[in-house]
């Protein structure tokens, strides 16, 4: 089986100056991947028309197909489609089934048409026209010989359905087997370690296995290329079944992130849950609600960030903060007790610590992290010290430790 190679151009000087996330080329790669087409390069230009013929032309030569969005609105900085058509040597033309959409989308809400607007009915001669259902910019796909060309519009609310209703369906041909990728989810254990105990693994071809990093977290990613999705998966799962050998305690999931995995184990268990957070303001809770269905475990948060909080929503006693402090082993304990106490939850957790970038006042430095947690039975507590005055690292590291130990406390 031979890939077949893509590049991903994303067009806009928006995305440069970050005034908006990419998130075109993540949702582009993953989906090429279930094809068998392999992604190689993304690239990203403003609104240049110089650079972006050169960068596409160059794309072209090393590829077999190359998907450029953005750049196909109706104002004047919207040249994607005419310097793709100029680059290929083909004339625009109007196409009348866009012009109609063009003319009723503006009828249905009042609004004049302008010429600027009209300027959309124009697609590159022989192309097939991937209709918008969400605006009116509309794709085009391009055939040259043994390559393929595809524009799509920037924004992901009109770009997806028409990847998903009509490039994908154009690209099957293209497509060559499947790609499928698992992701070995490791807590507690660095990226570099991690890496150390996969030793040899991470020399593999087919599949392979690739180290990865994020705040509070490291995973290995197995990716495995097959005729079928049954046989890249039947790759893929001895590999990881010597990853979680290997890594031990260390996993907590392959493909699931913590939050998902927490609210899983509380579930299959019948548990209930509960928080008390202060440096992390909530962003634990965040996590959890953000996974659908998370009511059936968790029950609340309380985001005590202040003493006199501590003391008045979850019980903690006026002589432990003046004698440990609020960031403290003691204060994280009684925090856990007095949520689970207060909630009536199976299990609570805790946490406390100066987010930074500075002490808080304190003579203690930003980054200490205490964590507590309690199912009424057995406790656990962990004290993490970042070294960073990043508060948002700090933060997210937090979250990520106190749903590493919920789920500590469920195995």
């Amino acid at each position: 089986m031979t890939l077949k190679l893509c590049e991903i151009i994303n067009v806009g000087t928006e995305l440069l100056l970050g005034e908006i996330l990419n998130r075109d080329a993540q949702i582009l790669c993953d989906r090429l991947a279930a094809l068998g087409i392999s992604v190689q390069r993304t690239l990203t230009v403003g609104d240049n028309p110089g650079r972006l013929k050169e960068d596409f032309l160059q794309a072209l030569g090393r590829s077999d197909i190359v998907i450029l969005t953005g750049g196909l609105g109706p104002t004047a900085d919207d040249l994607t489609k005419e310097v793709v058509a100029e680059a290929l040597g083909l004339p625009l033309v109007e196409d009348t089934a866009q012009l109609a959409k063009i003319e009723a989308f503006f009828k249905r809400r009042g609004y004049p048409c302008s010429q600027s607007n009209l300027k959309q009915a124009l697609v590159p001669e022989g192309c097939t026209v991937l209709y918008n259902e969400n605006g009116t910019a509309p794709g085009c796909f391009i055939r040259r010989g043994e390559k393929a060309v595809a524009l799509l519009p920037g924004p992901p609310r009109e770009l997806m359905p028409m990847l998903e209703k009509s490039l994908l369906l154009l690209l099957e041909p293209f497509g060559s087997g499947v790609i499928v990728s698992h992701y070995v989810r490791t807590v507690r254990l660095g990226e570099s370690r991690m890496a150390e105990l996969a030793g040899d693994l991470l020399d593999m071809q087919n599949p392979t296995v690739a180290p990865y990093a994020k705040e509070g977290e490291a995973y290995l990613r197995v990716s495995a290329h097959g005729s079928t999705r049954e046989e890249a998966e039947a790759l893929c799962d001895p590999v990881i079944k010597k990853l979680q050998n290997v890594l031990g305690n260390s996993v907590y999931a392959v493909d699931k992130d913590l939050a998902q995995t927490v609210l899983d184990l509380l579930t299959a268990r019948g548990k209930t849950l509960a928080l008390a957070e202060s440096c992390t303001g909530g962003g634990i809770a965040a996590r959890l609600t953000d996974v659908p269905g998370a009511s059936r475990a968790f029950l609340c948060s309380f985001v005590t960030y202040s003493n006199e909080a501590k003391m008045a929503m979850i019980g903690v006693s006026a002589g432990t903060l003046s004698r440990y402090g609020a960031v403290s082993e003691e204060c994280a304990r009684e925090m856990a007790q007095g949520a689970r106490q207060r909630s009536g939850a199976d299990i609570a957790v805790s946490v406390t610590g100066i987010a930074g970038p500075g002490a808080e006042g304190t003579d203690k430095p930003a980054g200490l992290i205490y964590l507590a947690a309690t199912d009424g039975a057995r406790s656990l507590k962990e004290k993490l010290e970042t070294g960073r005055a990043d508060r948002g690292y700090n933060r997210v590291v937090a979250e990520k430790y106190a749903l590493a130990l919920a789920r500590d406390l469920l195995c």
